[in-house]
């Protein structure tokens, strides 16, 4: 996904509603006939659908403006005038739609095949066959249409994941995703690999548990550095958080510090999320003392040790992502 789009701002219109009909009942051997006026159509909505296939927001950024259609005229003989088209969007689970000046949340959209509503049509405009009344046996006059209303909203993307991957640039995370699941980040011996959030589906049996990999945080990412902290929102909503500490890196003692500091202030709630900690790359070390001394550390913690490589640990690993996916809060 290398266009990851997860922010968009989108003008949205409803459709008007169509005007009613002036008319009147022309018939041979009936010179006066009534008024028949029909109604006119109502103006399309614009719809809000949650749907599974999309992982980003790119399709809404190449169209900003939508439009719903407006409703058809009424016409002679009583005919209701066509509604206008519904214009229907598409989004990912997790979208949240938000109005654009104020920043308010409008709807949280997490289920797939919802669907939400958000700008209804202008309703259609009487004909003037409503109008006619014992004072007045030939109205000339039929109703408007109702405008159909506009709005700004921001679309935002957060990613629905059952447990977040944390770490430093080149922690491991892609590595762990990758092996674990069907997901195929980019991995390579490098830092900033991984440039835009993955999804993978760790299956444990009947067990389904979605997996997030975000960009690797820098110390300081809440003050802007480096990618990190822009998709931490990504992983707002998990039900654990997975610390990835590089145990080759010689300063891999001070990581884990530094890294739930960046969480807690992009979010303290987040930064309360059951974790594990686990120390990557034992394949790379002459012992497992690293290991020792990050257990020794953190006491409270539950620690362990992973090789992506040679898959050692994983096995228990899986069993802690399971227990974090279904503790319940």
């Amino acid at each position: 996904m290398h266009h990851f789009i997860d922010e968009v701002i989108l003008e949205l219109s409803s459709g008007a509603g169509g005007a009613g009909c002036v008319s009147f009942r022309r018939e041979k051997y009936v010179p006066k006939g009534g008024p028949d006026g029909g109604d006119g159509g109502k103006g399309g909505d614009v719809v809000f659908v949650v749907r599974r296939n999309l992982k980003t927001l790119r399709h809404l950024k190449k169209n900003p403006v939508l439009k719903a259609q407006n409703g058809f005229p009424g016409e002679g003989a009583l005919r209701h005038g066509k509604d206008g088209e519904s214009i229907e969007i598409p989004v990912p689970p997790g979208t949240q739609i938000k109005d654009a000046e104020t920043g308010e949340l409008l709807q949280d959209l997490t289920e797939e095949g919802t669907s939400w509503v958000f700008l209804t049509g202008g309703r259609g405009g009487k004909g003037n066959a409503h109008f006619k009344s014992a004072r007045n046996q030939a109205p000339r006059f039929a109703q408007k249409g109702e405008p159909g209303k506009t709005a700004r909203v921001k679309v935002e993307l957060n990613i629905i994941a059952d447990i977040g991957f944390v770490g430093f640039p080149n922690a491991g995370k892609s590595s762990l995703l990758k092996v674990l699941t069907n997901a195929r980040p980019e991995v390579a011996p490098y830092p900033f690999t991984t440039k835009t959030p993955y999804l993978g589906v760790l299956t444990v049996g009947e067990e389904d548990i979605v997996l997030a990999d975000i960009p690797g945080i820098l110390e300081g990412a809440s003050a802007g550095v480096g990618l990190g902290i822009k998709f931490l929102r990504h992983i707002s909503r998990t039900k654990g958080l997975a610390f990835l500490i590089d145990l080759s890196n010689p300063d891999f003692l001070g990581h884990f510090d530094i890294l739930l500091k960046e969480v807690g202030e992009f979010s303290p709630e987040l930064a309360r999320r059951k974790r594990v900690l686990i120390g990557t790359k034992i394949d790379l070390l002459e012992s497992l003392r690293p290991l020792e001394e990050l257990q020794r550390k953190y006491p409270d913690e539950q620690v362990v040790g992973i090789s992506s490589l040679t898959q050692k640990g994983l096995d228990a690993l899986v069993q802690i992502f399971l227990r974090l996916a279904k503790e319940e809060e």
